[in-house]
């Protein structure tokens, strides 16, 4: 009888030990999907911020008299490579998608730009782009998701709180943000 409780109690330690070696092994990975989703976010922001300067010098020879909606792109993308946290990024990225309306908007006043080959190539590489940033921040938002989902149930709440592993925020607009981009000159 002895020998048997041992063994049984052998056996409740390694399947308590498998179970939390694997949802440990889960948080980690769960949390590498998440920095890597982040990392992409990063990726297609950056192409665009990289973007914006060569259109604004296109637009530029076209409608001169326009800077202060130049000077809106300029310091919306700006504030866009300074922000850092999701919350502040998603703030800052509507404000560059709202400032680079302003200047497709432009190319309906300006036929000339509107029928420039570097404006159209600009124009649809920044569309491309958008497309591609849309698809980023819904997997991050979905890696986020899982990630905040599994550190918040049982029993990887406490191996999670024991590691140091907190909520994650997802890549959306706040309040007045998230509804359409306002255009104006």
């Amino acid at each position: 009888m002895g020998t048997f409780i041992l063994i049984a109690a052998i056996a409740l330690i390694v399947v308590v030990g498998a179970v939390a070696i694997g949802t440990y092994n889960g948080l980690v990975r769960l949390k590498n999907r998440v920095e890597s989703a982040w990392a992409q976010i990063e990726v297609q922001l950056n192409r665009r911020h990289d973007l914006i300067p060569n259109l604004v010098e296109t637009v530029k020879g076209y409608a001169s008299h326009e800077q202060a909606t130049l000077e809106r792109v300029i310091e919306a993308r700006n504030r866009a490579v300074a922000a850092h946290d999701p919350k502040d990024k998603a703030t800052a990225e509507q404000a560059v998608s709202g400032a680079l309306a302003n200047v497709f908007a432009l190319s309906e006043a300006y036929p000339d730009l509107k029928a420039n080959q570097n404006f159209l190539a600009l124009q649809q590489e920044l569309t491309q782009t958008e497309d591609r940033i849309a698809y980023a921040r819904q997997y991050y938002n979905d890696s986020v998701k899982e990630y905040n989902t599994k550190i918040e149930t049982f029993p990887a709440v406490f191996i999670a709180r024991a590691a140091g592993y907190g909520e994650r925020q997802y890549f959306q607009a706040e309040g007045d943000a998230r509804g359409p981009v306002k255009v104006e000159f």
